[in-house]
């Protein structure tokens, strides 16, 4: 299970961030609050563009595109992302056209983004947050493993291993050496790893349902019938070396295999049917957001760190009193949050009278601060 770590909370808070050349910005600098940092501008500004840099710093990855041609102003060679934190951190971030990203922490080069992604915790809130109930199993995947990664410190590896089981199988069943004993001694090795990631999911699972419950029906109010169900990928009667030694058939025939923590998924459901299939653009958009607050929270409980928001385009599907609801809960994290709306007035901070607020205004490319502490 999850344990609670009983420290003092740390909250990696941004003081500093420089961006040049990423998407329209060619250079900014700008220091950002502890508290709500509100992001205003047309569209077609550099809104997002800001909060996209911030995740690729920390992640290696877009919100928005798999391609790093887009990130990387037109005519420029490269684009750079660097931040510090009040913690004393110090990372960087260099993309190009052609070459391998470098990414460096504390003046130390980084072979990938473990660390940083340790140092810099950021959740996002978007209008892609529809995806996590109306895309793929993927998807769902990626939501549950950023919880655990954060909480649980073998999970990495083991997913690693079991990364590598799955590409050695596969290349296997594609040869057609279904029968030897190579297959059987990565099946084995297999079922290990899987293991060990299907129980780290399902006690991650296990802890944030009750948070996340708490949050949605302080957002939505009681919700009898809603369920989140975690679904392993291969069936709960059965290990999953026996389950693959009974259909090895069935992956010979596809290439590939079908069953193992790859193919898990979360179900969530309003009683029988799929909660898409029930829910308003709206409602979804609160459950997403319920389920990220709580991950937040988890987040804080189990490490002692505090991770950051960015929050694009709140107030897209939810009307203002939703919109309050749900800044509300973040702030109650004591998280520092990335927001940004067209109109300054979208989002009503004055309702916040302990908030800290810094106001960037956004106009092609460039930004203009304005300080206030409620």
């Amino acid at each position: 299970m999850v344990s609670c770590d009983l420290r003092p909370l740390t909250m990696p808070t941004i003081d500093q961030l420089q961006i040049n050349n990423f998407r329209n910005f060619s250079e900014v600098s700008l220091a950002p609050g502890r508290g709500v940092n509100l992001i205003y501008g047309s569209n077609g500004s550099g809104k997002t563009s800001l909060l996209e840099a911030l995740y690729v710093l920390s992640s290696g990855k877009s919100f928005r595109s798999a391609l790093v041609e887009p990130l990387i102003k037109d005519g420029a060679p490269e684009a750079t992302v660097y931040v510090s934190t009040t913690e004393s951190a110090k990372l960087g971030l260099s993309k190009s056209r052609n070459k391998k990203a470098q990414l460096r922490l504390n003046g130390e080069n980084q072979r990938n983004w473990d660390q940083v992604a340790r140092a810099l915790p950021m959740l996002v809130i978007d209008s892609g947050a529809f995806d996590l109930l109306e895309g793929g199993p993927k998807i769902r995947r990626r939501f549950l493993d950023w919880g655990v990664f954060h909480v649980e410190p073998t999970f990495l590896d083991n997913w690693r291993r079991t990364a590598k089981c799955l590409a050695h199988r596969n290349s296997l069943l594609k040869s057609g050496f279904s029968r030897s004993d190579e297959i059987r001694a990565w099946d084995a090795e297999l079922s290990l790893a899987a293991h060990a990631v299907d129980t780290a999911r399902a006690d991650y699972l296990a802890e944030l349902l009750p948070l996340f419950e708490r949050v949605y029906s302080a957002l939505v109010g009681v919700h009898t019938d809603l369920s989140v169900q975690y679904k392993r990928g291969w069936p709960e009667e059965c290990s999953l070396d026996e389950w693959l030694a009974t259909n090895r058939e069935l992956d010979v025939k596809y290439g590939s295999t079908q069953a193992g923590p790859h193919r898990a998924d979360l179900e969530v459901k309003i009683g029988r049917r799929k909660a898409t299939e029930s829910l308003s653009r709206g409602q979804e958009k609160l459950l997403v957001c319920a389920l990220k607050v709580a991950q937040g929270e988890l987040l804080s409980a189990a490490v002692g760190r505090r991770c950051l928001y960015l929050v694009d385009d709140l107030p897209a599907e939810l009307d203002s009193q939703n919109r309050q609801r749900v800044m509300k809960h973040l702030l109650t994290l004591g998280s520092q949050l990335f927001v940004t709306s067209v109109e300054a007035e979208a989002i009503d901070l004055n309702a916040f009278h302990d908030a800290e607020i810094t106001r960037f205004h956004v106009e092609r490319g460039t930004l203009s601060t304005q300080r206030a502490s409620l």
